[in-house]
This record gives structure tokens, C-alpha cells and sequence, in this order.
């Protein structure tokens, strides 16, 4: 006997869209799939705006003609495999594992901003350097983690331009692209610190910042006059030891290097756009704070746990019970941005956005 009862209604133009009680609905009939369980799936009706769903569109899996793939991509890439080597391995498309990893992007994006933390330590900044297409292309990700408890907070992206020792054939290579497709904004890490900043605090909070020596950091501070923040350079050659006060960002890039195919010093699956490496590390994110003990040896908390926002470790089962409404969650502008893929490589012709109508 189905049990289920719909929150809310999951057209986003209708009024009872937000979860609320006493909204009325209907059983509208039902239908079969053949291939995926429950064989049977109750279809429903709002009452208000008329519009027909079923249980089906609270589920995570909503839409995919392979369900049972979800959780097994969302392992697969957090145990460095790339997105050919899962394809091949359950006999699909690379597509296929492109579109299931776009939305356990999308949702961990959700799933994140959902359960964030009040922030009352200390952070940690640095900035993650890999790149898009190829290596002409090359981009930060500003990262923020805190100093305590581990947990990643929030990331940004910036564009750079190519740098280090280049032959005299680079050199031209890289005239002839900036001439084509635009230099790199030479600000954007300065912007992007300053973005991450103000996505993860509230106007007015004041904090100790933990980085290296990046000059771009002390101009992004000025940017930001409503935080108070006091800045703790360290030099980043000192080792990498626990007691370096960059350990907790040092950590987290090695797990980023260490769990992701994508971001290997030498690889050929290296993202082909930064839109994907942008959903790759949502989905890392949520692994890494809610899943990943902060002690593997000593089967420790989880730095949401340390954090105070989980009781307990997540499974892969328990984030994907349920679909999260982008309707319902008040992005800030650039997470927004990362959520609806308007992140743009320049280097393609093509960069298709999300802008699915019944889908997430």
C-alpha cells in the first residue's frame, strides 16, 4: 500500500509550492515502468493549479531512465575514476554519466546551502589551481575551510591566464587565443576571494582569516568593508604538517587532487569545461563534510558533526532520499549561477544551461 504523501505541490508557479499543511491534492490514477522499482507509481493531482505529478517527482532519480546508477556514480567519482572509465563499466554512454553527475552536482549544491553552519572559527583560504580544455586555460578554485572543525564552506571559480616557463610556439598559441577569445579578467582571484567571503558570512561578522601570501587576498579584503576581518599570512613553502596553520585547506586540496581523476597534476580526464569541475567539486563537497570522517584511522566525526550541524555520519542512501527544490532555497547570485550551468568555456561554441521545466 502506498504511503506516501506529497509535501507540496512541485509546480514552482503554484501557491501551495512551498511546503505547507492543508494544501489539497488528489490521487489522479497511476502507471507502470518496466524496468526500475517501484513497478507501480501513484500519480497525483493539485487541486489549485491543476497541474499532475506523481511520487516520483519528490525523488532524486526523477526523470533518469537509470536510477540505480546515482549512487554508484556519486562513490565512483569520489574514488577517482573518470567519467569514460564508469561509463564503460556499466556499458553507457559518457553522456549518461555526465547528465547523472550534473544534477549529484545540483543537488549537493542544494544539499550544502541547506546545511551550512553558523560560522565560529576561524577559516582557512587558499586557492586550488587546475584547469579547463586544455592547459591554455587554466583556473583557480577559492576555497574556505574551517580551521577547527575542517568543514569546507564554500568555493568560487576565477579565470586566470597561462603562466610558467612556455616555449616560443606556446607563447603564440596563447597570443593567437587571448586574441580570439579575450584575456582573463587579472582581478578575477581578487573577486573571487572576495565573493567566497561573502557568500559564507554575514554582513558584519568579524573573523580570523588564515592563507598564504597571495597578493590578490589583501585587495579582495578591501572589497569587503562590512566583514572585519584579521588576516594571518603563513608562507606557503613551510611544511605541510598538522600544525601548520594551512593544514586544514592543504587536507582538502590533497583529497581534491588525491579523490578527483580531473585534477591530477598529469591526466586525460581533465575537465573539458569548468562547469563540470564546478559540479564534480559540489558533489566532493558534500562528501567530504558529511560523509568522510575527519579522522579515517580513528573513525572521528565528520566535520559537519564537529561542526554542529549533523548528529550523526550521512550515507549516499540518506542524501539522495529525497529531491530539494531549487524554488525553495535562496541561492546567493554566484551559486545561483553554478546551479542553472551558466558558467561559460570559452573555448566552446556550445554551453548548454539548465533550464529544464519538470526536471532538476
Amino acid at each position: 500500500m502506498d504511503t506516501f504523501t506529497p509535501p507540496h505541490c512541485p509546480n514552482p508557479k503554484c501557491e501551495c509550492h512551498c511546503p505547507t499543511s492543508g494544501w489539497k491534492f488528489r490521487r489522479f490514477g497511476s502507471f507502470t515502468r518496466k524496468h526500475c522499482l517501484p513497478a507501480q507509481v501513484t500519480r497525483y493531482r493539485c487541486l489549485h493549479c491543476r497541474r499532475t505529478f506523481s511520487t516520483q517527482t519528490f525523488q532524486t532519480n526523477y526523470w533518469l531512465h537509470k536510477p540505480h546508477l546515482q549512487p554508484i556514480i556519486f562513490r565512483r567519482i569520489q574514488g577517482c575514476s573518470g567519467l569514460r572509465q564508469i561509463a564503460l563499466d556499466h556499458e553507457v554512454s559518457p553522456s549518461t554519466i555526465q547528465l547523472h553527475l550534473s544534477r549529484l552536482g545540483r543537488h549537493g549544491m542544494l544539499f550544502q546551502h541547506g546545511n551550512r553552519p553558523e560560522i565560529r572559527e576561524p577559516l582557512v583560504l587558499d586557492g586550488l589551481e587546475t584547469f579547463e580544455y586544455s592547459q591554455y586555460f587554466p583556473f583557480h578554485f577559492n576555497v574556505l575551510v574551517g580551521k577547527h572543525s575542517h568543514f569546507f564552506h564554500q568555493f568560487t571559480d576565477s579565470p586566470m591566464r597561462r603562466k610558467g616557463s612556455m616555449r616560443a610556439d606556446q607563447k603564440r598559441q596563447r597570443t593567437k587565443l587571448e586574441e580570439t577569445l579575450g584575456r582573463p579578467d587579472p582581478k578575477a582571484i581578487e573577486k573571487g576571494v572576495a565573493e567566497v567571503l561573502r557568500m559564507a558570512l554575514p554582513e558584519g561578522a568579524s573573523l580570523t582569516l588564515h592563507s598564504d601570501e597571495h597578493p590578490a587576498y589583501p585587495r579582495a579584503f578591501k572589497r569587503l568593508p562590512e566583514l572585519k576581518i584579521e588576516h594571518v599570512m603563513t608562507p606557503s613553502k613551510e611544511a605541510r604538517r598538522p600544525q601548520n596553520p594551512l593544514f586544514p585547506v592543504n587536507l582538502l586540496d590533497l583529497l581534491v587532487r588525491h579523490n578527483g581523476s580531473n585534477h591530477k597534476r598529469e591526466t586525460i580526464a581533465f575537465s573539458k569545461r569548468r562547469q563540470g569541475a564546478i559540479e564534480r567539486l559540489a558533489a566532493m563537497q558534500v562528501w567530504r563534510n558529511f560523509m568522510r570522517p575527519f579522522s579515517v584511522r580513528k573513525r572521528g566525526p565528520t566535520p559537519a558533526q564537529r561542526a554542529g550541524v549533523m548528529s550523526s555520519k550521512l550515507s549516499v542512501a540518506q542524501l539522495l532520499i529525497k529531491r530539494l527544490f531549487v524554488t525553495h532555497a535562496n541561492l546567493p547570485e554566484t551559486l545561483a549561477g553554478y546551479y542553472w550551468r551558466e558558467v561559460k568555456t570559452s573555448a566552446l561554441k556550445v554551453n548548454r544551461t539548465h533550464r529544464l521545466t519538470y526536471a532538476f
